[in-house]
């Protein structure tokens, strides 16, 4: 290096190469005087430390930072054995740590506190947890949340870039302002909703030219086969909705839109087609509106009940269901309400069962046979562990707002770990929404073939259900281990 630096100041001495390329250029680890115009100004100090500083020192290591802790609480079942799998509700602990049993050990940080309390089934599992199991949760809350026009709303949403094993299913999450629409649009994919909140008018055009629009409430359904353009618009109190796609790919950036249709064809291509002058496309919005401001609805819909000669979509041709009036499938510990293309033929592949379950009850353990699980939580806390053969399970805690997604056949179930019914909505790509219970199917396989595969006593085996029950009760009391008679 040194000889490479002689030649170029040689050269540049003798005038035949300027001199700033002459000088060697600024070292990593070499400490810059401020203000040089290698350095910034204000900047004191070296990038990188001394070889002094290398390893091993002789001297002993006197440090006041220590990586005790010792100030933390305690939780009920966190002293109970691994394999027990208590629930631990960290939500209202001191400095909680990741011990569970005789497992784990304390964590002096840095960490976030908050996700740590919310996902202490990942921050201190259970015994049983074994392997490596994909993820199955995704927080809506963690999405990107893009807004429409001037407040007129927003909507956010998990695909399989948040999710990867979310293959089959995406959702979003929208929301439109009193007055606001969904502008007309289509998608590649086809749309199964369930409002959440509010109320809305639906309206959609088969490609036979038969017409559809409809009033619907919060716990109602739409859907809207791929390529049928639609439109939504909030009525008077606003409305949210949660949209399920049969693509885990689908993306809102990539929805098909009125407005673009528009904007991305010559204007003599548009006067032409709709046998006008090219002057009528003079008011076109300069941009896309997705979601945006509009002319409250008329309260009596005939007012925009437009019909063509092809008549209406109606019965078993209709896009809309009106689930909130169905009355629900009560067990001890909770409710089922199920939709699937038995009661509502147009959405031939979507098949629901909404859930509200009981403080301390369960949703049985339970896999499906034909679909992957797509499922939000619309209230409530829970949990669920996903085992995945052979040997693998993992267990993961859910609050409202949050997506599972859980891939065919592996088993779970759903557990009410908190003070409030949760409420959680299951989606397949089914006919007809079934489950296998593990319940039932051991209640039918014959006694002697369950003992000598699983050593269950007798009375346990005998009191296996032979019908499925959905929902199994429990115990507010989360550290009890005895459900007998429950």
């Amino acid at each position: 290096m040194q000889q490479v630096v002689a030649i170029l100041s040689a050269l540049a001495a003798a005038g035949l190469l300027p001199a700033a390329m002459a000088a060697p250029a600024p070292q990593m680890g070499v400490a810059v005087p401020s203000g040089t115009s290698a350095g910034s100004p204000g900047a004191s100090g070296s990038l990188t430390g001394p070889e002094s500083l290398l390893g091993p020192v002789a001297e002993p290591v006197n440090s006041v930072d220590s990586s005790i802790v010792t100030n933390f609480d305690e939780v009920a079942g966190q002293k109970e054995s691994e394999d027990l799998g208590l629930y631990l509700d960290f939500t209202k602990a001191k400095n909680p740590q990741p011990i569970r049993g005789s497992k784990g050990g304390t964590d002096p940080g840095p960490r976030n506190y908050r996700y740590d309390a919310i996902n202490s089934d990942l921050f201190a599992p259970p015994g049983t947890d074994s392997g490596d199991v994909h993820n199955a949760k995704w927080p809506m809350g963690l999405s990107h949340n893009r807004g429409g026009l001037r407040g007129a709303g927003w909507a956010r949403q998990q695909n399989v870039a948040v999710l990867p094993d979310a293959k089959a299913m995406a959702g979003v999450d929208m929301r439109l302002s009193p007055g606001a629409y969904r502008e007309i649009h289509w998608h590649k994919a086809n749309e199964w909703s369930l409002i959440l909140n509010g109320s809305a008018r639906v309206q959609g055009t088969d490609e036979n030219g038969k017409t559809f629009i409809d009033d619907l409430n919060a716990g109602d359904v739409w859907f809207f086969p791929a390529g049928i353009p639609h439109s939504i618009q909030a009525l008077e109190e606003g409305v949210e909705f949660l949209l399920v796609f049969d693509d885990g790919n689908f993306s809102e950036e990539n929805t098909f839109l009125a407005s673009e249709l528009f904007l991305r064809n010559p204007r003599e291509v548009l006067a032409k087609n709709f046998q006008t002058d090219v002057s009528a496309f003079n008011n076109l919005s300069p941009g896309q509106l997705w979601i945006f401001n509009g002319t409250p609805a008329p309260k009596n819909i005939s007012e925009q009940n437009v019909t063509g000669p092809a008549g209406s979509l109606v019965n078993e041709q209709s896009y809309s269901y009106h689930f909130s009036e169905q009355k629900p499938y009560t067990v001890p510990g909770g409710s089922v309400k199920i939709i699937d293309p038995t009661t509502f033929p147009i959405a031939s592949m979507f098949s629901a069962a909404l859930v509200t379950i009981q403080p301390g009850a369960m949703r049985e353990m339970h896999w499906h046979l034909t679909s992957d699980e797509w499922s939000f939580f619309l209230a409530g806390s829970a949990r669920i562990t996903v085992f995945q053969a052979p040997e693998s399970s993992r267990t993961f805690d859910f609050q409202a707002g949050d997506v599972a997604y859980i891939p065919v056949p592996e088993s779970h179930y759903i557990e009410n770990v908190g003070d409030d019914d949760v409420i959680v909505l299951e989606v397949l790509q089914a006919p007809k929404f079934t489950d296998m219970s593990v319940g039932q199917w051991l209640g039918l396989t014959p006694a002697q073939v369950v003992k000598d595969t699983l050593h269950l006593p007798d009375q346990t085996i005998a009191n296996l259900p032979k019908f499925k029950q959905f929902i199994v009760p429990g115990s507010t009391n989360i550290t009890q281990t005895n459900f007998t008679g429950t």
